[in-house]
């Protein structure tokens, strides 16, 4: 055998000879990465491409949608009252509509809540003095607000329920203090007192909110016409807990044409705030619209998965639902026969 002071890449050192390295591969990591050697992945992966050039050239009809969205109220709920953005012809117009006094009112009304999230950590334990030191910084803000509520500006009734709010939260905080305890009761006592004054509190953020949010709807029926207008979607983005009957959609929805009224406002409920709402919401709005047009003309000759393609069901769900309801329905049915035929055997009078 001849032999070399160096050997090749691939052979046994010191010799020319090839090594046979395919035993030391382990199996597995051979398996997964000659991914493309089995002629059945091949054959499913090819129709899988099918599904990733659909969503492909569906996500690029949805990309350019959206530059041709007309004309679109965006409405981004937020403590002011709402940030309300029109798209019309390729422009943007954002604005609050809302006045302070909205937010002015809400923000005591929010004083019993703000009071509870620094306590409810410590509701089965207000012995432990956790919560007193973030209590003395809420107290210091709230007497603060207290002592500027004259120059305010406000509505006599919304000054004098304001204060009973501040007075009721106050009186309370200080008892806790002074104690270094609290109890639920106690809580529970300072807010069914001043639970009046919230509903003042309510009413001028209710009535402020109309006015503003109608004052802005009026304005841009009028700049984009009646004709556009019939056609105008809404889409509010909100938090989950506010997503029914929203306090803007309530406002904003007898603006609308009622025969489209129900499909073009849109509730879009958001897990926290989009960095950028008005893409948000856009982006979806592209995908209801084509969705829409895509429903009728895919699916013809079914109306029921038509409308599920083009409202908030899953497409599948009508599948589903069938597959899963029909054997249990027919295994509870035979049950239910079964047992009204022992009850009637039992109820048979016993021959003599």
């Amino acid at each position: 055998m001849a032999t070399t002071l160096g050997s090749t890449p691939g052979t046994t050192p010191g010799t020319t000879e090839p090594n046979d390295h395919a035993k030391d591969i382990d199996p597995h990591d051979e398996e997964m990465v000659a991914y493309w050697s089995d002629p059945t992945k091949r054959t499913r992966n090819a129709i899988f491409a099918v599904n990733v050039d659909m969503r492909r050239n569906y996500a690029a009809l949805k990309a350019e949608l959206i530059n041709h969205l007309t004309p679109v109220i965006v409405v981004q709920n937020d403590s002011q009252g709402g940030l309300y953005t029109l798209v019309h012809n390729g422009e943007r117009e954002a604005v609050h509509p809302v006045s302070e006094l909205f937010e002015l009112a809400k923000s005591i009304a929010h004083v019993p809540l703000g009071t509870f999230a620094i306590l409810a950590p410590y509701l089965k334990g207000p012995d432990a003095n956790g919560w007193s030191r973030p209590l003395k910084h809420w107290a210091h803000t709230l007497r603060t607000a207290h002592a500027e509520l004259a120059g305010a500006d406000l509505p006599p009734a919304l000054l004098a329920s304001s204060t009973r709010i501040l007075d009721g939260a106050l009186g309370f905080i200080g008892g806790a203090l002074e104690r270094g305890s609290f109890s639920i009761e106690e809580f529970t006592d300072f807010t069914g007192d001043v639970y009046e004054s919230i509903r003042t509190n309510m009413y001028f953020a209710a009535k402020a909110q109309i006015a503003g949010v109608e004052s802005i709807m009026r304005r841009w029926r009028q700049k984009v016409g009646e004709e556009q207008w019939k056609g105008l979607y809404v889409v509010v983005l909100s938090i989950w807990t506010t997503s029914v009957l929203n306090q803007n959609s309530i406002i904003i929805k007898q603006f609308l044409d009622p025969a489209t009224a129900d499909s073009h406002l849109i509730d879009l409920p958001t897990g926290e705030t989009p960095a950028d709402p008005v893409f948000t919401a856009l982006d979806n709005l592209a995908r209801i619209v084509q969705d829409n047009v895509a429903a009728e003309l895919v699916f013809p000759v079914d109306q029921v998965i038509a409308d599920a393609l083009k409202g908030k069901q899953d497409l599948l769900s009508e599948e589903i639902q069938t597959q899963l309801a029909c054997p249990f329905q027919s295994k509870r049915a035979a049950r239910d026969a079964a047992q009204g035929a022992a009850a009637t055997e039992d109820d048979r009078p016993q021959a003599a």
